[in-house]
């Protein structure tokens, strides 16, 4: 059988409708993960509190809070075994990532059963259960690396960085909780606190550039609520107290209630946020098939009704007549005279319409794609200098953000460019400086 243009298209098509069902596949796997996050992040903080009293309070929340964790965790190993079979797709780094994930959730049991006995501190519970979170928010991060499509990868790009955000203030809520209920300041704590809350600041921007304007507008509404003044109150008690200084137990509780509340909503933004992916999804996946149908009309099309161009171009290169000019684009629309065969006017405008839209549609497309691209690029390159400060410098990570940070401010350049200098020479902003570790 010959190959035929038309079945190139179609087969091109096809392909494309293939990636989008691909697509919604990982939309629904990011939302599982998502809320293995969100039930993780709740267990974690209140395991925080059981630990940093003693194992006195929170008892009934802790295991409740395993039991609601359980059946999700059990519901995403089944996915992440669907994954394996050729046609959802996956990669080998999404494979890679799952099993990195997989290697921590089947440490948590242990963890749990240690915790029962309250052998691990309450700090190095909150490591444990942010080190697992880290991972699966690096999974959904790589999902929403691989979009091509802008109202796609807008959302995606919004949901990377509610997770980000989210998972900052789940850290918050867990170390605040961990001093309130141990009844002492700690300024390594304290420092952990403030940079958390500054994490969430940076995260939640992106989500508002990135999200739908009703998202968008709810967050900001919340913004002013009671609870979120509250907040604040509770974390400059937090943050100001002198180190070793004695503080108020019985705050512990509304701490946890306070944050949890603000942790809800963005849990409610990140349920809406996916339910906006699922509908993008659908209607990408429903524009393909259409696409698909209408390609084999716009074939017949073009085959009956070859493009105004070509028409001038036989005109040219006739054998029994004299050319008075060579074919250029839009002759034939401007001077008719050289077609002996004009095309139907309605059936040339739909062409050149149809042209200009997608020309339109793809300028718009690129447009969207180069923010989406651009917010992960950056994340992505600070991410890799971060943890090339850790490898070279000994740093902690919180410590190598912050170098990078006063770096930006002490050259006065973009913490993107610092970050980009830091991975190709980093002798020139960190030259000197000796152990990172005790970078202010």
């Amino acid at each position: 059988m010959s190959l035929s243009v038309s079945a190139l298209v179609l087969r091109a098509k096809q392909l494309e409708t293939d990636a989008v069902r691909h697509l919604a596949g990982r939309v629904d796997l990011a939302d599982v993960i998502g809320q293995l996050i969100h039930a993780l992040q709740h267990e974690r903080g209140v395991t925080s509190i059981y630990l940093g009293s003693g194992g006195q309070r929170f008892v009934a929340e802790r295991l409740s809070a395993m039991d609601q964790a359980r059946p999700i965790e059990a519901t995403l190993r089944a996915l992440f075994a669907q994954q394996l079979a050729p046609e959802h797709g996956a990669t080998a780094r999404t494979l890679s990532l799952m099993a990195w994930v997989l290697l921590d959730l089947d440490a948590l049991a242990g963890l749990r059963e240690q915790i029962a006995q309250r052998t691990p501190s309450a700090h190095d519970s909150v490591a444990a259960f942010s080190r697992l979170i880290a991972g699966l928010v690096e999974l959904i991060f790589h999902v929403a690396d691989a979009a091509p499509y802008p109202d796609i990868s807008r959302l995606l790009v919004a949901l990377v960085h509610l997770l980000q955000g989210k998972e900052a203030a789940g850290q918050e809520r867990a170390v605040g909780a961990h001093l309130f209920a141990s009844g002492c300041s700690d300024e390594a704590e304290q420092q952990r606190v403030i940079h958390l809350i500054d994490a969430q600041e940076r995260s939640l921007r992106v989500f508002e550039e990135f999200a739908e304007a009703a998202l968008r507008g709810r967050w900001q509404q919340h913004q002013l609520t009671p609870h979120v003044a509250q907040l604040e109150r509770l974390r400059r008690t937090l943050c100001t107290a002198r180190p070793g200084a004695a503080l108020d137990t019985a705050l512990s509780g509304l701490w946890f209630d306070v944050t949890s509340e603000r942790i809800t909503e963005m849990w409610h933004l990140q349920v809406e946020l996916v339910q906006c992916l699922r509908q993008a999804c659908a209607a990408q996946l429903q524009a393909t098939l259409q696409d698909q149908q209408d390609s084999e009309g716009l074939l017949r099309q073009l085959r009956d009704n070859p493009p105004p161009h070509t028409h001038a171009v036989d005109r040219f290169f006739k054998a029994d007549e004299q050319p008075d000019g060579a074919p250029v684009l839009g002759s034939v629309r401007d001077g008719a005279s050289h077609n002996p065969t004009p095309p139907e006017p309605a059936k040339e405008a739909a062409l050149v319409d149809l042209l200009q839209a997608q020309s339109q549609r793809l300028a718009s497309m690129e447009v969207e794609l180069d923010a989406a691209r651009r917010a992960l690029h950056e994340r992505k390159v600070i991410e890799r200098a971060k943890g090339a400060l850790m490898s070279r410098l000994g740093l902690t990570e919180e410590a190598a953000f912050r170098a990078l940070q006063k770096a930006s401010m002490d050259h006065n350049r973009r913490l993107l460019d610092v970050a980009e200098a830091t991975l190709s020479l980093p002798d020139v902003f960190f030259a000197g400086q000796g152990d990172g570790r005790h970078i202010q």
